[in-house]
């Protein structure tokens, strides 16, 4: 995953926490054959049709599986905390069907944003979240969660960012009254230079009625 780093806020055990958090992730050994995203698609894609928004949510319960039917994503979750250096932990690439749940934030399914990552490349690899940028509002998005309840998503828009502009603060610790998922990975042009994609893709979701 690209180590492009940037300070946001984030809310963990009730205290909030200002750390250096890695804003995506991808691979680092060059692009996968897809390529880069096209211009067109570092817009917003929108907002959500008329779906039906949970109003209340779930209990704590760690994220098992991730399921994304429309990209034909079945992948474990693993939960990914902090390194020493305050950055936050990341999938290995040996594993690139592998995502990643910072568990420093809600679970999927609680009140607030719930955050996943995944490489989108690993080794020149096509991975876990090679075709994020694809989704659009309405696609769901489902997790299996520990305590065996599946917490399903539909996606509300979907952006792409320099990792410069990377909104930390949105993605990992935005202050709302729904449960939320955000899944995150690297897009844009591929740097070869410094050997990382110069932007990030993160489609923002909500939970939906079971």
């Amino acid at each position: 995953m690209a180590p492009r780093r940037s300070p946001v806020l984030l809310a963990a055990a009730g205290a909030v926490l200002v750390v250096a958090v890695l804003a995506g992730g991808c691979g680092s050994d060059g692009p996968y054959a897809d390529g880069p995203t096209d211009p067109g698609a570092r817009r917003s894609t929108g907002t959500a049709g008329p779906v039906r928004y949970a109003t209340s949510a779930l209990p704590r319960s760690e994220p098992v599986t991730i399921r994304i039917p429309k990209l034909g994503v079945t992948a474990p979750v693993t939960a990914l905390g902090l390194r020493p250096d305050g950055t936050i932990e990341v999938p290995p690439l040996d594993r690139p069907n592998l995502a990643g749940w910072w568990k420093g934030g809600p679970t999927p399914g609680e009140r607030g944003p719930s955050v996943i990552l995944g490489h989108v490349d690993a080794r020149g690899q096509a991975a876990v979240f090679a075709r994020l940028k694809d989704l659009r509002p309405g696609d769901r998005v489902e997790v299996l969660r520990r305590d065996g309840r599946t917490a399903a998503f539909a996606v509300q828009r979907v952006e792409q960012v320099a990792k410069a502009a990377f909104p930390g603060e949105k993605v990992y610790a935005e202050d709302l009254d729904h449960a939320a998922l955000r899944l995150v990975t690297c897009g844009g042009d591929f740097d070869r230079g410094t050997g990382h994609y110069v932007d990030n893709v993160i489609a923002y979701t909500r939970l939906v009625r079971s």
